[in-house]
């Protein structure tokens, strides 16, 4: 390793650039880098969950024709190294890409339901690269994942993906305007927020330019390609992407759905059926077996369709000549219920279906490494990332928990994860505002939950005295609680717990960020508000 910040000249040699690429939303059962638990009949026992899971079976099967959505990353994970047991921090985006960024737990960054900004005290993977001489560019399509809530430093540049030109005025009540009425209101209404100029351009680039089904993925790599066209190649360069489309709402072009509808499903169908987790949590409506079925068909669709993009990106990097010195990173930042456990999106607890995702690296020494069946955490980027480019940040490891995965490090393998839910997201008060009473089910999930998990038990305590505990090599699904049974292992994960990490406070929300209204907008969109 060099000083501070310098580059190891061997490393230099072998991987000269980074990208990063997040699936948002992108769960690990539904790609092809990893196996599945095998689907199982029995009914869960202590299985803690809004609803029964359809005739009492996971919710979880595939019930479509194709079942293979992501050549693209199925070839990466054979030329290169599948981490097989990878888990998120967290189970909702923004937590879960503080973690990444700075290689600490929720409750370390601070950052979450309660407090949505990322502290401006802690050091960045993005400064890292930069201050090592790399060009740092990012392009989020997550609203999240943006300067208002601090994830700016370090970059040179990072983009908005919905936008052509960079504004902090937001078009996107023109775009989802569902008809032309609706459209030219919120034109009328917008236009004027800000440059009248830059936002016509922001209109007509999301209305004209944006292909069907797509929620920027393909206009990001359309994008990237003509920037590594046009960049000065004599710097290395550090390159950050969140492709958002298996995130609700699932829409996927009808050639992709199509391919993963069950048997006799059409996407008129398919696309008619209401999405709105927070809606569905608090028995606003509801979604029967045979909707869930379509709907994890067009969740898949929307894997394959960024799986394509995915394709893309590689070969916009190989055109230009950096493939060879490229350590190409894919990862999830965490899963999605589908109806299993009785949930539909990402919030409120901390079952593995959100938590185990997707994780694949290519280039340098991580080509050719097959699959590792070690424990791993995205948290462990952080350190992963900077040992294959040769740069040490003793200010970054000064602060972070991460263990590099570097096929030459000297780090530790991990006998346990963890994962956090600092604050309910939205809160149990957001909720009451929008549908009034919330079911008492959903008023049980204002806690905050911390879970361990090793190759063969899973830990889950809530602030508010509640515990779970699964054999997970027997109960993948994580159906039967056997706490009761086992006292004495619960109390031994419990106790790794409390030494581990502070008790949880509870979240104030004195750290929110005053949202402008289209982030608003955006973020309630994605289910989050």
């Amino acid at each position: 390793m060099s000083d501070s910040n310098g580059r190891d000249d061997e490393s230099h040699r072998a991987v000269r650039n980074v990208v990063l690429v997040v699936l948002d939303t992108a769960r690990a059962k539904s790609v092809g880098t990893q196996s599945v638990p095998a689907e199982r009949n029995a009914a869960p026992t202590g299985s803690v969950g809004l609803r029964s899971a359809p005739d009492d079976r996971p919710a979880s099967s595939d019930d479509s024709v194709c079942t293979h959505p992501t050549p693209t990353l199925t070839r990466l994970a054979e030329e290169g190294t599948a981490f097989e047991n990878a888990f998120a921090t967290a189970p909702w985006t923004l937590p879960s890409h503080a973690s990444l960024f700075t290689g600490t737990y929720p409750s370390e960054h601070g950052t979450h339901g309660g407090h949505t900004y990322l502290d401006d005290e802690l050091r960045t993977v993005p400064e890292a690269f930069a201050d090592a001489g790399f060009e740092t560019i990012g392009v989020s399509n997550n609203t999240w994942i943006t300067a208002e809530f601090g994830f700016d430093r370090g970059f040179a540049d990072l983009r908005k993906g919905w936008q052509y030109i960079q504004s902090d005025a937001d078009m996107g009540a023109v775009v989802r305007g569902e008809d032309i009425r609706e459209k030219l209101l919120a034109t009328r209404a917008r236009l004027f927020d800000g440059n009248p100029v830059v936002n016509a351009a922001n209109i007509l680039y999301s209305e004209l330019f944006q292909p069907a089904g797509d929620d920027g993925s393909a206009r990001a790599v359309d994008w990237i390609a003509d920037w590594l066209g046009d960049r000065d190649d004599s710097r290395p360069f550090f390159l950050f992407c969140n492709f958002i489309e298996p995130h609700v709402e699932y829409d996927p072009p009808r050639e992709y759905a199509e391919r993963f509808l069950p048997v006799g499903a059409s996407y008129e169908e398919a696309t008619a059926i209401r999405q709105d987790p927070r809606a569905y949590d608090c028995d606003d409506y509801d979604i029967s077996d045979h909707e869930f079925a379509l709907l994890r068909g067009l969740y898949r669709a929307e894997l394959a369709y960024v799986d394509a993009q995915l394709g893309r990106l590689r070969t916009a990097l190989e055109d230009a000549g950096e493939w060879p010195d490229t350590l190409f990173v894919v990862c999830g930042d965490h899963g999605e219920h589908i109806g299993e456990h009785g949930f539909f999106g990402h919030q409120y607890n901390l079952y593995d279906t959100l938590l185990t995702v997707p994780l694949v690296c290519h280039g340098g020494q991580f080509t050719g490494g097959g699959r590792r069946s070690d424990l791993a955490q995205l948290l462990d980027l952080p350190a992963t990332l900077l040992e294959t480019a040769g740069i040490d940040d003793p200010e970054l490891r000064e602060q972070w928990s991460s263990r590099s995965l570097h096929p030459a490090s000297d780090a530790r393998n991990r006998d346990a994860v963890f994962a956090e839910y600092v604050a309910p997201q939205p809160s149990i008060e957001r909720l009451e505002a929008r549908f009034g009473e919330v079911p008492a089910a959903v008023r049980e999930f204002d806690r905050r939950l911390r879970a361990i998990r090793t190759s063969e038990y899973k830990y889950v305590r809530g602030d508010d005295g509640s515990e779970r505990l699964h054999h997970v090599r027997t109960d993948p699904l994580e159906h039967t609680d056997i706490s009761d049974a086992e006292p004495e292992r619960v109390r031994t994960l419990r106790r790794r717990l409390e030494d581990r990490f502070d008790p949880l406070a509870e979240a104030n929300g004195t750290g929110e960020v005053e949202m402008r209204d289209g982030t608003k907008e955006r973020l309630a969109d994605l289910g989050y508000l």
